[in-house]
């Protein structure tokens, strides 16, 4: 299953994310996104754990939680839906 991870600090280390929910069961795989420009960290990231079950328990337990002073959002993923009217270069409409 894949997991959304919002709300990470910025210091998170994909290591330390991998420890966090490797408690729960078979990891295999976490990625941090990061700005395409800056290299930086967004604050969000995805973690694949193996059993459905392991995710449901570790999004359970860590969704809420107080990690470096961040409250997680933790949830499963969805794939990334086609939005009408997009293609904004980011910049917001007034």
């Amino acid at each position: 299953m894949n997991i959304f991870v919002g709300n990470l600090s910025f210091q998170t280390t994909q290591d330390e994310l991998h420890a966090a929910f490797a408690q729960y069961g078979n990891v295999e795989r976490v990625n941090i996104v990061t700005d395409r420009d800056t290299g930086q960290p967004r604050g969000f990231g995805f973690v694949d754990m193996t059993r459905d079950a392991d995710a449901a328990k570790a999004i359970a337990d860590l969704n809420g939680k107080d990690v470096e002073g961040r409250t997680l959002n933790v949830n499963e993923a969805h794939p990334k839906t086609d939005r009408p009217g997009g293609g904004g270069l980011g910049r917001k409409r007034r």
